[in-house]
Protein backbone atom coordinates (compact mmCIF):
# COMPACT_ATOMS: atom_id res chain seq x y z
CA UNK A 1 0.00 0.00 0.00
CA UNK A 2 1.25 3.14 -0.97
CA UNK A 3 0.10 5.09 2.09
CA UNK A 4 2.00 8.71 1.39
CA UNK A 5 -0.85 8.99 -1.32
CA UNK A 6 -3.97 7.53 -0.57
CA UNK A 7 -4.49 8.21 3.41
CA UNK A 8 -7.62 10.51 3.60
CA UNK A 9 -8.21 9.78 7.74
CA UNK A 10 -6.36 8.52 10.69
CA UNK A 11 -8.02 6.72 13.26
CA UNK A 12 -7.51 6.30 16.88
CA UNK A 13 -7.94 3.77 19.74
CA UNK A 14 -8.66 5.33 22.90
CA UNK A 15 -6.79 3.37 25.93
CA UNK A 16 -3.37 2.44 25.13
CA UNK A 17 -2.68 4.57 22.07
CA UNK A 18 -3.90 8.10 22.86
CA UNK A 19 -3.95 7.10 26.59
CA UNK A 20 -1.68 5.24 28.71
CA UNK A 21 -5.29 4.47 30.89
CA UNK A 22 -4.11 0.93 32.56
CA UNK A 23 -3.93 2.94 36.40
CA UNK A 24 -7.50 4.61 35.50
CA UNK A 25 -8.72 1.16 34.21
CA UNK A 26 -7.57 -0.84 37.58
CA UNK A 27 -9.05 1.89 39.85
CA UNK A 28 -12.56 2.01 38.00
CA UNK A 29 -12.82 -1.53 38.44
CA UNK A 30 -11.23 -1.96 41.49
CA UNK A 31 -13.53 0.46 43.25
CA UNK A 32 -16.80 -1.48 41.42
CA UNK A 33 -15.06 -4.71 43.01
CA UNK A 34 -14.34 -3.28 46.63
CA UNK A 35 -17.96 -1.50 46.52
CA UNK A 36 -19.44 -5.34 46.43
CA UNK A 37 -16.84 -6.57 48.97
CA UNK A 38 -14.66 -8.91 46.26
CA UNK A 39 -11.00 -8.83 45.98
CA UNK A 40 -8.94 -6.32 43.83
CA UNK A 41 -8.43 -7.92 40.16
CA UNK A 42 -5.75 -9.69 39.08
CA UNK A 43 -3.49 -9.33 36.24
CA UNK A 44 -5.76 -11.60 33.69
CA UNK A 45 -8.77 -9.18 34.55
CA UNK A 46 -6.83 -6.29 34.19
CA UNK A 47 -5.53 -7.18 30.74
CA UNK A 48 -9.28 -8.22 29.84
CA UNK A 49 -10.54 -4.78 31.20
CA UNK A 50 -8.64 -2.89 29.43
CA UNK A 51 -9.73 -4.04 25.91
CA UNK A 52 -12.93 -4.97 26.12
CA UNK A 53 -16.57 -2.40 26.74
CA UNK A 54 -17.35 -1.42 30.19
CA UNK A 55 -20.32 -3.79 30.28
CA UNK A 56 -17.94 -6.62 29.39
CA UNK A 57 -15.81 -6.31 31.69
CA UNK A 58 -18.16 -5.88 34.18
CA UNK A 59 -19.91 -9.68 33.26
CA UNK A 60 -16.36 -10.57 32.92
CA UNK A 61 -15.21 -9.67 36.98
CA UNK A 62 -18.02 -10.67 38.09
CA UNK A 63 -18.77 -13.91 36.49
CA UNK A 64 -19.86 -16.49 39.30
CA UNK A 65 -21.24 -13.83 42.01
CA UNK A 66 -24.38 -12.56 42.46
CA UNK A 67 -23.88 -9.00 41.70
CA UNK A 68 -23.31 -8.52 37.59
CA UNK A 69 -26.75 -6.89 37.46
CA UNK A 70 -26.25 -4.81 40.51
CA UNK A 71 -22.54 -3.71 39.60
CA UNK A 72 -24.02 -2.97 35.62
CA UNK A 73 -26.60 -0.37 37.43
CA UNK A 74 -24.11 0.98 39.88
CA UNK A 75 -21.89 1.77 37.07
CA UNK A 76 -24.19 3.31 35.06
CA UNK A 77 -24.95 5.84 37.41
CA UNK A 78 -20.99 5.99 38.80
CA UNK A 79 -19.45 9.16 38.03
CA UNK A 80 -15.90 8.53 36.10
CA UNK A 81 -15.07 12.28 36.86
CA UNK A 82 -12.32 10.88 39.61
CA UNK A 83 -10.82 8.40 37.80
CA UNK A 84 -9.91 10.94 34.73
CA UNK A 85 -6.77 12.20 36.16
CA UNK A 86 -5.16 8.49 35.90
CA UNK A 87 -5.16 8.79 32.53
CA UNK A 88 -1.76 9.92 31.47
CA UNK A 89 -1.68 11.38 27.66
CA UNK A 90 0.84 9.45 25.41
CA UNK A 91 4.02 11.97 24.57
CA UNK A 92 3.20 13.38 21.43
CA UNK A 93 -0.60 13.10 21.28
CA UNK A 94 -1.39 16.62 20.38
CA UNK A 95 1.87 17.23 18.88
CA UNK A 96 0.61 14.47 16.05
CA UNK A 97 -3.25 15.69 16.32
CA UNK A 98 -1.88 19.29 15.38
CA UNK A 99 0.17 18.38 12.74
CA UNK A 100 -2.42 15.74 11.18
CA UNK A 101 -4.96 17.86 11.47
CA UNK A 102 -4.81 19.99 8.40
CA UNK A 103 -4.39 17.53 6.28
CA UNK A 104 -6.98 14.61 7.43
CA UNK A 105 -10.15 13.81 8.84
CA UNK A 106 -9.40 12.41 12.08
CA UNK A 107 -11.36 9.82 14.30
CA UNK A 108 -11.65 7.60 17.33
CA UNK A 109 -12.99 4.29 17.59
CA UNK A 110 -13.54 3.25 21.09
CA UNK A 111 -14.58 0.48 23.27
CA UNK A 112 -15.28 3.15 25.62
CA UNK A 113 -18.59 3.70 26.44
CA UNK A 114 -20.44 7.33 28.02
CA UNK A 115 -17.00 8.34 29.28
CA UNK A 116 -14.94 8.84 25.83
CA UNK A 117 -16.47 12.60 24.99
CA UNK A 118 -15.63 13.87 29.12
CA UNK A 119 -12.15 12.23 28.68
CA UNK A 120 -11.34 14.22 25.06
CA UNK A 121 -13.23 17.31 26.82
CA UNK A 122 -10.85 17.10 29.95
CA UNK A 123 -7.75 16.69 28.35
CA UNK A 124 -8.59 19.83 25.35
CA UNK A 125 -8.84 17.31 22.61
CA UNK A 126 -12.20 16.76 21.35
CA UNK A 127 -12.49 19.63 18.42
CA UNK A 128 -9.57 17.25 16.55
CA UNK A 129 -12.39 14.69 15.79
CA UNK A 130 -14.93 14.97 13.37
CA UNK A 131 -16.04 11.40 14.21
CA UNK A 132 -16.09 9.84 17.87
CA UNK A 133 -17.40 6.30 17.99
CA UNK A 134 -18.01 4.55 21.21
CA UNK A 135 -19.38 1.29 22.18
CA UNK A 136 -22.71 2.86 22.90
CA UNK A 137 -22.56 4.22 19.08
CA UNK A 138 -22.95 0.28 17.49
CA UNK A 139 -24.62 -2.97 17.53
CA UNK A 140 -21.40 -4.61 18.17
CA UNK A 141 -18.51 -3.00 19.28
CA UNK A 142 -14.58 -4.23 18.39
CA UNK A 143 -13.44 -6.60 17.80
CA UNK A 144 -16.63 -6.20 15.22
CA UNK A 145 -15.48 -3.57 12.28
CA UNK A 146 -18.70 -1.79 12.65
CA UNK A 147 -17.36 1.00 14.35
CA UNK A 148 -14.99 1.66 11.30
CA UNK A 149 -17.21 1.14 9.16
CA UNK A 150 -19.46 3.58 10.83
CA UNK A 151 -16.69 6.18 10.10
CA UNK A 152 -15.81 5.23 6.48
CA UNK A 153 -19.28 6.20 5.66
CA UNK A 154 -19.49 9.34 7.78
CA UNK A 155 -16.36 10.06 5.66
CA UNK A 156 -16.76 8.98 2.52
CA UNK A 157 -13.70 6.96 2.68
CA UNK A 158 -12.79 3.13 1.67
CA UNK A 159 -10.78 1.07 3.87
CA UNK A 160 -7.74 1.79 2.15
CA UNK A 161 -8.33 5.33 2.55
CA UNK A 162 -8.21 5.24 6.18
CA UNK A 163 -5.62 3.93 9.40
CA UNK A 164 -6.01 2.77 12.36
CA UNK A 165 -3.91 2.95 15.01
CA UNK A 166 -4.65 0.64 18.28
CA UNK A 167 -2.49 -1.06 20.49
CA UNK A 168 -4.08 -4.56 21.27
CA UNK A 169 -5.54 -7.75 19.80
CA UNK A 170 -9.20 -6.82 19.81
CA UNK A 171 -7.77 -3.71 17.42
CA UNK A 172 -5.98 -5.76 15.14
CA UNK A 173 -8.95 -7.95 14.47
CA UNK A 174 -10.90 -4.97 14.27
CA UNK A 175 -8.99 -3.45 11.26
CA UNK A 176 -8.63 -6.55 9.58
CA UNK A 177 -12.29 -7.30 9.59
CA UNK A 178 -12.72 -3.94 7.76
CA UNK A 179 -9.50 -4.25 5.65
CA UNK A 180 -8.36 -0.60 7.18
CA UNK A 181 -4.06 -0.62 7.42
CA UNK A 182 -3.75 -1.32 10.68
CA UNK A 183 -0.78 0.52 12.99
CA UNK A 184 0.49 -0.90 15.86
CA UNK A 185 1.48 1.24 18.68
CA UNK A 186 3.87 0.14 20.88
CA UNK A 187 3.30 -3.81 20.40
CA UNK A 188 5.40 -5.36 17.88
CA UNK A 189 3.30 -9.02 18.37
CA UNK A 190 0.20 -7.59 16.65
CA UNK A 191 -0.34 -8.43 13.31
CA UNK A 192 -0.12 -4.96 11.22
CA UNK A 193 0.84 -3.12 8.35
CA UNK A 194 3.15 -0.97 10.40
CA UNK A 195 4.69 -1.05 13.48
CA UNK A 196 5.72 2.40 15.55
CA UNK A 197 6.88 2.83 19.18
CA UNK A 198 6.40 7.00 19.04
CA UNK A 199 3.49 8.66 18.14
CA UNK A 200 5.27 10.74 15.80
CA UNK A 201 6.13 7.88 13.64
CA UNK A 202 2.57 8.19 12.09
CA UNK A 203 3.92 11.22 10.07
CA UNK A 204 6.17 9.21 8.28
CA UNK A 205 3.24 6.71 7.47
CA UNK A 206 1.32 9.49 5.87
CA UNK A 207 3.87 11.22 4.52
CA UNK A 208 4.22 14.31 6.39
Amino acid sequence: MNARKRIGAVIFDCDGVMFDSRQANINFYNHLRHHFGLPLLDESAIDYVHMHTADEAIRHIFRGTPYVDQALAYKRDLDYTPFIKDMIPEPGLKDLLEALKPRFKLAVATNRSNTIDRVLETFGLADYFAAVISSLDVERPKPHPESLFRILDTFHLSPREVIYVGDSVLDSRTARSAAVPFVAYKNRALDADFHVSDLMEIRDIVGI
